[in-house]
């Protein structure tokens, strides 16, 4: 991210980014939904726009704000002191604002009402755990990318949620404002709003854990082996 731009246009950059992740994510779903019966078929219809939205996003979005767009990402960069922790606040709240317009967006585009309550039930141990693996996956997945590729970041993010949809039993939200904005659509991609503190607090749980085990593993220190000798040798 570049530190010099300022607040303002950095906080644009996320309430936009956040914006149009929630119309491709709510929209495609809402989409899919119309054009086929067969669940798996929609699910991917789903999938795929949102993961090419969101190398699109990152690339042209991620040099002003840093493309969090998900406030678990902002706890992580900031609790890593790469973000002031006076920005927190004003990112989530763009992120949560950028995310419930978004959505609406969706809903004015396909003929919907302007504002729902999801009736989808996303509830109980396994779509917990599946939401802080996949959060889990996601920050490592960045910080691997910062540390190591920092040019493959879009490409990596939009892989990693095109993969994630499909191996967690949550479909990977991994975003608690993707949780937040997709609880006011009563559509293919909602949650029920008495669902949203188990998804949130299983995402800041995973993205913390994997902000600790990325500060060991991607460290910057690297230590050499000592040489082998032959044993038996004076």
């Amino acid at each position: 991210m570049n530190v010099t731009v300022d607040l303002g246009r950095r906080l644009v950059a996320e309430a936009l980014g956040t914006v149009i992740l929630l119309a491709t994510v709510v929209g495609s779903g809402i989409m899919a939904d119309r054009l086929t019966d067969d669940v798996a078929v929609s699910l991917l219809g789903n999938t795929i726009p949102t993961g090419a939205i969101l190398f699109v996003l990152i690339t042209i979005l991620g040099p002003i704000s840093g493309a969090h767009f998900n406030p678990a990402v902002t706890i992580v960069f900031t609790v890593r002191r790469e973000l002031d922790v006076s920005a927190l606040a004003p990112y989530i709240l763009a992120q949560i604002a950028g995310g419930v317009f978004g959505t609406m967006i969706a809903h004015v585009m396909f003929d919907l009402p302007l504002l729902q309550v999801s009736g989808t039930i996303r509830t109980g141990s396994a779509q917990w755990i599946a939401e802080a693996v996949a959060t889990f996956g996601l920050l490592l997945t960045i910080l691997g990318g910062l540390r190591f590729r920092v040019e493959a970041v879009p490409m990596l993010v939009g892989l990693y949620i095109t993969a994630a949809y499909w191996f967690t039993a949550s479909t990977s939200f991994a975003n608690p404002a993707v949780a937040i904005a997709r609880s006011i659509t009563d559509t293919f991609s909602g949650i029920r709003p008495v669902d949203l503190p188990g998804f949130i607090v299983a995402q800041i749980l995973g993205a913390l854990i994997a902000a600790a085990l990325a500060g060991w593993l991607f460290a910057e220190r690297r230590y050499k082996l000592p040489p082998i000798t032959a044993q038996g040798t004076d």
